[in-house]
């Protein structure tokens, strides 16, 4: 049986599509690979059976590692200090005051600052309701505030 050109554009585009169920960015090269085979199946039809494949498998492989190594976007590792530069120098009122220094309260905005607009916080000093407070740091999931 002769593998044919139109069998290989079926199977990219079948491939291409597993990418969708299959998300693993991995597939998509395979189908490409496939595709091009296809297109020079086409051309050149005298292509043998082996050839065929063997030219696939390395299409395959060399969009593969063309993208993860030349086109695939950079990971972004800067994770790191992107909600504390959000969040340092906002102002906030208390709405609920502290008894001491360095006692929970909490601290209201405006405005939602990442997605919330209430937060835990402390002070060197103590709290009182209604006292307006300036953001200084973030440490884990509290604000450290001072008041203006």
């Amino acid at each position: 049986m002769k593998i044919e050109w139109w069998y290989w554009i079926l199977a990219g585009f079948i491939l291409i599509g597993l990418e969708l169920v299959i998300p693993s960015f991995t597939i998509i090269w395979f189908g490409f690979g496939a595709l091009l085979v296809g297109i020079l199946l086409l051309l050149a039809p005298s292509l043998s059976d082996w050839l065929q494949v063997l030219l696939w498998a390395i299409f395959s492989v060399l969009f593969t590692i063309i993208w993860f190594k030349y086109l695939k976007p950079k990971k972004d590792n800067t994770h790191a200090g992107l909600s504390k530069e959000a969040i340092v120098g906002e102002s906030g009122i208390i709405i609920r005051g502290t008894t001491d220094s360095y006692a929970k309260g909490t601290v209201r905005f405006r405005i939602s600052i990442l997605g919330a607009d209430e937060w835990i916080c402390f002070a060197d000093e103590a709290l009182k309701v209604g006292d307006s407070v300036m953001v200084e740091d973030i440490e884990g999931q509290m604000l450290k505030v001072k008041k203006i």
